[in-house]
């Protein structure tokens, strides 16, 4: 086996100090351009890599970054660790990423984790039955920047990162509208949570204000919960023609009980959706939908998070606009 390289052995090699040999591999000004090319060539000759072990033990921060979600199968989640990996990876760092599978409990023992492996800042999505932060605002104690981000918290003073909930759900309540729906259902997540609230006051507060407008608004938790609402509902001989879907997942379930109910999309019935983009384009005709990227959330959160990293110290909350993406369902 090829003996490791140590800053040791490179400094004996080259016949320098070690402190010589480590303030030139972090390109350090004191050191000559001469020297500093010098080392970092025997260095990578030698295959030289950190103990990052010890560095995190030394400045008590790793260069990993942690995620927290409710779930990785989750395709909004999926986009936005793919943008916060690309920077992530662009500026030095790791990702540990985790899931809480929407279970307060296992939220804080991944937060348990990431305390241990000196995280150098957490991203985190919160369960829909978190209601005690405190835990996430002690890390700021640690000098951990915490960014919030899609479920965040209510009304605490923190680093939140949202897509513009409330005018995302204008715009498709307004959609259904321009296309003459005349009786619509509107299906939203857990009511529990503050981006349900908002997206609910908003989409209805557009939706009331219309005369001769028959309008229903209902919850579900899952897919299959918005796959029986919809049976439940249109089994009853109420003939809605357009449906609103709060998210990709309540959008599954509503088009399986449409195909099963074989109405035509959009002769009969128009839908749309507030999605990351994946799922509707599955569907023929494609779903039209309000765009609410997890790729361009994570890129500003990324952006947040540094800005945190550099010593910015007062907390403010970002939205990223939603756009309006037509297809074939209206």
């Amino acid at each position: 086996m090829k003996p490791k390289a140590t800053l040791k052995k490179i400094a004996e090699k080259l016949q320098i100090s070690i402190s010589t040999v480590s303030r030139a591999l972090k390109d350090h000004p004191d050191i000559s351009l001469e020297t500093r090319k010098k080392v970092r060539e025997f260095a990578e000759m030698m295959e030289y890599e950190p103990n990052t072990y010890a560095i995190s033990l030394r400045t008590n921060h790793s260069k990993v970054f942690a995620i927290i979600v409710p779930a990785i199968t989750n395709f909004f989640y999926q986009s936005f660790i793919s943008a916060v990996e690309e920077e992530s990876r662009l500026h030095g760092y790791s990702l540990m990423i985790l899931q809480s599978g929407d279970n307060p409990e296992t939220e804080l023992d991944n937060l348990k984790l990431c305390r241990q492996n000196r995280v150098a800042g957490l991203f985190v999505s919160i369960t829909i039955k978190t209601t005690d932060i405190r835990a996430f605002l002690k890390m700021e104690d640690l000098d951990v920047p915490v960014i919030f981000f899609d479920k965040v918290p209510d009304f605490e003073a923190c680093n939140k990162v949202c897509v513009a909930d409330r005018s995302a759900a204008e715009m498709a309540a307004e959609a259904l509208l321009r296309h003459k729906r005349k009786k619509i259902l509107a299906i939203f997540g857990n009511d529990q949570m503050s981006i349900t609230r908002k997206r609910k006051e908003a989409f209805t507060a557009v939706i009331e204000g219309q005369k001769k407008i028959k309008f229903k608004a209902d919850h579900a938790h899952n897919p299959e919960e918005a796959r029986r609402l919809i049976h439940r509902y249109f089994e009853k001989g109420i003939a809605y023609d357009g449906i609103f879907c709060m998210s990709d997942d309540i959008l599954t379930g509503v088009m399986k009980a449409v195909q099963e109910l074989k109405y035509v999309v959009p002769k009969e019935i128009s839908v749309i959706a507030m999605s990351d983009g994946f799922l509707p384009q599955l569907y023929e005709p494609e779903i039209s939908f309000v765009e609410t990227s997890g790729y361009k959330l994570g890129k500003v959160a990324f952006t947040r998070m540094l800005a945190c990293l550099s010593g910015s110290t007062f907390v403010q909350e970002i939205m990223v606009d939603a756009v309006l993406m037509e297809r074939g369902s209206l």
